[in-house]
């Protein structure tokens, strides 16, 4: 790390709204490796951000600051960012907000965009309007997709760059012979003995697409076994989806938040992604780092982050996600073959130390002195 003079460490200021499980738990990551190249650390999220996500454990100071743009929210982020010699703002809302409160200052602003705003309507083009402001006032938008980077280019951004962030944690890897008969104990559990586990994780809001993955739970109904579809996730959507559930006696479990996603996919026969958009899903790495086989959307940053590791198939095309999750559970072959492929593309992706790195390369080049010509 080249701190930012001879005399003092680079002081930096990370500012996350602590709405979303995937950046959260990045910047807790990011934190932990410049704080071990001696980089200053400031978080700035909301206080239940850091009582889940532990930033202070990993050596960085912590600044409450709400998510609210409201003008007490503000500035207390500006008093936080006042000596920093960079700020890094995380999503569009906390990056807004970081706007106003550098106001005019020169201090570099990098910005992370770790999915895109999801909006209908009015409000959709509100969502746009502050993309374009938060993208012209970056120095850098680093783009966790090239999806994401060309919405930064299209919104005016000066650099724009691919940052494709590791996922956080340690790696768990099924036994294959699972000495502790955790995969038995878990499918038990959700009533799969005897019968294909297939999972899907994520918040049960519009645009996962579970309407669509209960659609295609019909064709699975004459197979034999019936699979059993497990939904883990909370969301506005809960309580329509447990009524869908019951009225077409569909064979599918919610069992709402979970913090065992490793253990659960361990369990699983194949894992479910049926959203309308992702960018670098989680589940997605998930389920390929255990050699699961994965259904997909083709949507968004899935297809670059999975390759030919998953099946994907359209969005809103029940009979295509049924059609393939059928023909993986008769294909032990194919599900071997996917396993395999997963592995190696999971391999492909950033480890925590190689994202501190590029990142800290960025923040470098921003911060250093440049010579006079």
């Amino acid at each position: 790390m080249t701190p930012a003079s001879s005399h003092s460490p680079l002081r930096t200021v990370q500012v996350l709204g602590g709405g979303n499980a995937a950046s959260s738990a990045h910047v807790r990551s990011l934190a932990a490796g410049l704080v071990a190249r001696g980089v200053r650390v400031t978080v700035c999220a909301p206080a239940e951000a850091d009582h889940a996500y532990g930033f202070t454990d990993v050596g960085a100071d912590h600044v409450h600051v709400p998510r609210s743009s409201d003008p007490a929210s503000v500035a207390a982020l500006r008093a936080a960012c006042a000596r920093a010699d960079l700020v890094h703002a995380h999503g569009l809302h906390a990056s807004f907000r970081t706007v106003l409160a550098l106001g005019g200052r020169r201090t570099p602003l990098v910005v992370t965009w770790h999915d895109r705003a999801r909006a209908e309507g009015p409000r959709a083009h509100f969502l746009r309007v502050l993309e374009r402001r938060v993208a012209k006032a970056a120095a850098v938008v680093l783009g966790t997709t090239s999806a994401l980077v060309d919405r930064a280019r299209r919104a005016g951004a000066r650099d724009a760059r691919l940052a494709a962030v590791s996922l956080p944690g340690p790696r768990v890897l099924p036994a294959p012979d699972d000495p502790d008969g955790l995969r038995p104990k878990i499918r038990a559990e959700l009533g799969a003995t005897g019968r294909p586990l297939l999972i899907a994780v994520g918040s049960l809001e519009r645009h996962r697409g579970y309407d669509v993955l209960l659609d295609a739970t019909h064709a699975w109904r004459r197979l034999d076994p019936v699979p059993l579809v497990v939904l883990a996730g909370e969301g506005s959507l809960r309580g329509e989806l447990q009524r869908r559930i019951e009225a077409e006696e569909l064979p599918v479990r919610l069992i709402g938040r979970r913090d065992d996603i490793s253990d659960l996919l361990a369990a699983a026969d194949v894992a479910l992604l049926p959203s309308r958009w992702e960018s670098r899903s989680p589940l997605a790495q998930e389920a390929l780092h255990a050699r699961v086989p994965l259904v997909a959307t083709a949507v968004g940053g899935i297809p670059e982050l999975v390759g030919d590791a998953a099946e994907l198939v359209p969005y809103g095309n029940a009979r295509a996600l049924a059609d393939a999750v059928e023909r993986l559970l008769e294909d032990p072959g194919r599900r071997e073959l996917l396993a395999e492929r997963g592995a190696r593309q999971a391999a492909t992706w950033p480890t925590e130390d190689e994202t501190v790195a590029q990142v800290l390369s960025v923040y470098d080049e921003l911060t250093q002195p440049r010579p006079l010509i």
